[in-house]
């Protein structure tokens, strides 16, 4: 009996020892020389974040439209609000409905959906689409960069920003 309890602490002993889930890999033999020398490739740097400042320098778009330059600035971008009455929690295709139509349009809660609009060419009042998201062009910037009303564009909020057309294709919803 005593046997059967000891052998049973010793399995919830041995059972509880916290195990790192990484594979472990062995370091190198010690004695590096010219002959055989150390390979460190194994080593893998720490991802730092990147510090506020650079942030910014990245978010920071210059274009030049004919003479003259803008600046367009994540702190100049604006928050109009955040999904709106009647949306589900993934609601940039309703925002966007509501935005040129008006009104919710079930239909157009997904955003792929508006991919079944004729194609255009960008102009304010079109639509950026891809499976996933969804925009609407407000005014061209320069190049391929709009602003654009942009809801559910992060953190459950609709801003009015700049934003490249890459990755979209551009539709008609009133064609």
């Amino acid at each position: 009996m005593i046997k059967q309890v000891v052998s049973a602490c010793l399995f919830v002993a041995a059972g509880s020892v916290a195990v790192e889930a990484r594979p472990y890999r062995t370091l190198q033999a010690r004695e590096c020389n010219i002959t055989m020398p150390c390979d460190f490739s194994y080593a893998q740097p720490r991802r730092e974040r990147a510090p506020r400042q650079s942030l910014q320098a990245y978010r920071t778009t210059r274009m030049t439209v004919g003479n003259t330059a803008t600046t367009i600035v994540a702190s100049g971008e604006r928050v109009i609000g955040g999904r709106p009455a009647g949306c589900p929690s993934s609601f940039c295709g309703c925002g966007a409905a509501i935005r040129v139509f008006g009104h919710v349009v079930p239909e157009l809660n997904l955003a792929s959906n508006w991919l079944r609009f004729p194609r255009t060419a960008p102009a304010p009042g079109m639509v950026a689409a891809r499976r996933g998201h969804v925009f609407v062009l407000e005014q061209h910037l320069a190049g391929d960069m709009w602003m654009a009303y942009d809801a559910n564009s992060g953190g459950h909020a609709t801003r009015m920003h700049a934003r490249s057309l890459r990755g979209y294709t551009i539709v008609n919803p009133r064609g």
